[in-house]
């Protein structure tokens, strides 16, 4: 029920392994953050918003809105086709979220509750959206309907054959209160990782999806208003490249995981597609300005599924495949790496991700983890001061 309050469900613990204070924010039902590119932390860094299944039958979700210092959670929506998990975003000031239920992009308004549809799509296959900084342009990337699977199923289900079949890709964009639907950009590839520039309301970036040693370009900028796209990073034959994401100051990071890497991980700890051998090539972060031009690397030899950067990008999560750890690549190699927690997550189901995402103030950590089939939940690390003494 909209306006619903369920009570707080936090608890902290000491981490078995770092011996410092996870919080716990829920413990019922599976509930999921946001996309790592996006952030599910309000501005204020005093609440965040979220999809869970409490209250329904499992993976039926809504949204919820989280005041962290009570815990007390909120619900939002109460959609009868429920929220798709991996299709919601918001402005950073939270004023605005849009989301997917069945076929249709709905816009609520946080402040007055008002939610409307404004956008339906029985054709094609959309998920991840982005709004434009100005919060008047909604954005995401539309795929042909092959018949596979979605990120409901089993992690990476139909990873492959999606990549192969999908001859229909577009970048598509719209007003944020509905109309002005228009294609800026088709391909023959499957698109997604949809996202505008931090800073400009034309500038955004999607990549060519699938497994990560089979794209041959992943990540691609585009200018919405000329219809222009540009390899951003031209790979070689060895560059197995995704995970791209914006910095705050509108550069882009990308992980380079090297020659014959997926970027998947299953629940049993392997790659999904592809089994690789050791080349001998050390994986590095790329840094990317607008351009598309290359004007850092940082050598990473640390085996991440995600990561993600604070405010300036000296430090970094990622989600190891048991651990979630801080990395700082401008110290020398014996203390760059920290263990933060034990997430332990299963990675059985796309919901398992962990996600690890920075607050806007670069002070608090959200991460999920899910330990069997029907249970997911969402964890806060809210004092990194012991991690960054090292």
């Amino acid at each position: 029920m909209i306006g619903k309050v369920y009570p707080s469900e936090k608890r902290s613990y000491i981490d078995p392994v770092s011996g410092h204070r996870v919080t716990q924010l829920t413990d019922q039902g599976i509930n999921c953050h946001m996309y790592f590119t996006d952030n599910s932390f309000d501005i204020n860094g005093r609440e965040i918003y979220f999809v869970s299944d409490r209250g329904n039958e499992s993976g039926h979700f809504n949204l919820f809105r989280m005041d962290l210092s009570s815990g007390e959670m909120v619900q939002l929506t109460e959609e009868p086709e429920g929220v798709v998990f991996n299709a919601f975003t918001k402005t950073p000031d939270s004023e605005l979220i849009a989301y997917k239920s069945g076929n249709s992009v709905h816009i609520l308004h946080t402040r007055t509750m008002e939610n409307r549809v404004i956008y339906t799509d029985k054709d094609m296959i959309f998920a991840q959206m982005h709004i434009s900084p100005d919060k008047k342009t909604l954005g995401m990337t539309r795929n042909e309907n092959v018949g596979q699977t979605g990120d409901t199923g089993a992690n990476y289900d139909g990873f492959y054959e999606k990549f192969v079949w999908v001859k229909d890709g577009r970048v598509t964009l719209m007003n944020i209160d509905g109309g002005n639907v228009r294609d800026v950009f088709c391909d023959t590839h499957q698109l997604g990782h949809f996202q505008f520039a931090p800073d400009d309301n034309h500038i955004c970036m999607f990549c060519h999806e699938g497994p990560w040693n089979y794209v041959n370009q992943r990540i691609w900028i585009l200018n919405t208003e000329t219809g222009k796209a540009i390899p951003c990073f031209r790979q070689g034959p060895d560059d197995c490249v995704g995970h791209e994401f914006w910095t705050r100051d509108g550069n882009i990071v990308f992980d380079n995981r090297r020659a014959g890497h997926d970027g998947t991980i299953s629940s049993d700890k392997t790659q999904v597609v592809i089994q690789t051998t050791d080349h001998g090539e050390i994986p590095y972060f790329g840094f990317a300005d607008k351009t598309g031009n290359v004007f850092r690397k940082v050598d990473m030899p640390f085996y991440c599924n995600h990561y993600h950067a604070n405010n300036d990008n000296t430090v970094f999560v990622g989600d190891a495949v048991t651990d979630l750890v801080l990395i700082r690549p401008d110290l020398p190699p014996e203390r760059q790496l920290t263990t933060l927690a034990r997430h332990n997550t299963t990675w059985k189901y796309h919901w398992a991700h962990c996600h690890p995402t920075f607050s806007w103030q670069g002070d608090q950590i959200l991460y999920a983890a899910a330990t069997d089939d029907t249970h997911g939940n969402l964890f806060l690390i809210d004092d990194l001061t012991w991690a960054l003494q090292f």
